[in-house]
């Protein structure tokens, strides 16, 4: 049977919201949960503001498998999501022994002085298990099914690379692209009618426009193989059809 596992991300930052820095997580993170038979439905990102980030927190933890936050778990005063996501749970937000120690020893081989800045990169809810962060060393962490990693984009990639092995993975889509020389406006009924005969696969319609062209990718997903090509059938029928 097929097994459908769900995902969402909340990234979280005034930085990304005001243009300052691009986000590069979102399209990494789609692009490994479809590799791996998750799907990635919801994404939000949000400000450097406890209420929101919350919020979020706990409509995407009961809505989703799993949530993935990316964004302030770093040094300074903004960096508010240990603090949040313990807030979420209703669970103190401490200095993890473990991290603590961890962080002081690789400050102390720098000759670098362990500061109290610092020191908030160890602080997590209680009870959290580490994210291993083998760039930096400042581990994220995971509570429940949240799990809680860097902003940094090479952090955050090989955070996940960390946590994928410890997902369900569900049944991966398969898909496949048919060329409409048509447009929506062209197509949009007959599509329509095709998707609800074929309730089992995803239809999406994508304009294009190249070379001083315009056209249509159609692309069709299913989770069964069948399926997939019973609705491709119908759909290269309704081109064959508007092309007479």
């Amino acid at each position: 049977m097929s097994q459908t596992v769900t995902a969402s991300m909340i990234v979280i930052g005034d930085e990304i919201l005001s243009g300052r820095t691009k986000d590069r997580n979102i399209g990494h993170l789609a692009d490994i949960m479809t590799a791996i038979g998750i799907d990635l439905v919801e994404v939000r990102i949000v400000a450097d503001d406890e209420a929101a980030i919350v919020e979020a927190i706990n409509t995407l933890r009961a809505r989703t498998d799993y949530v993935f936050t990316s964004g302030g778990i770093g040094p300074t005063h903004d960096d508010i999501t240990a603090d949040s996501v313990s807030k979420a749970f209703g669970l103190p937000c401490v200095h993890d022994a473990k991290a603590l120690a961890m962080l002081e020893q690789h400050y102390a081989k720098r000759e670098i002085e362990f500061t109290e800045a610092r020191k908030r990169m160890a602080r997590m809810p209680v009870g959290a298990e580490h994210i291993d962060n083998p760039v930096s060393l400042a581990p994220g962490f995971r509570i429940e099914n949240v799990h809680v990693m860097a902003g940094v984009p090479a952090i955050f990639q090989a955070m996940l690379d960390n946590v994928v092995p410890t997902l369900k993975a569900g049944t991966k889509l398969m898909s496949t692209s048919i060329h409409c020389p048509f447009g929506e406006g062209t197509i949009g009924g007959p599509l329509g009618e095709i998707q609800k005969a074929h309730p089992d696969t995803i239809i999406g319609s994508y304009p294009k426009y190249q070379d001083g062209t315009f056209w249509t990718e159609l692309v069709v997903r299913s989770r069964d193989a069948d399926a997939l090509a019973r609705a491709e059938e119908a759909v290269r029928k309704m081109l064959a059809g508007l092309a007479g």
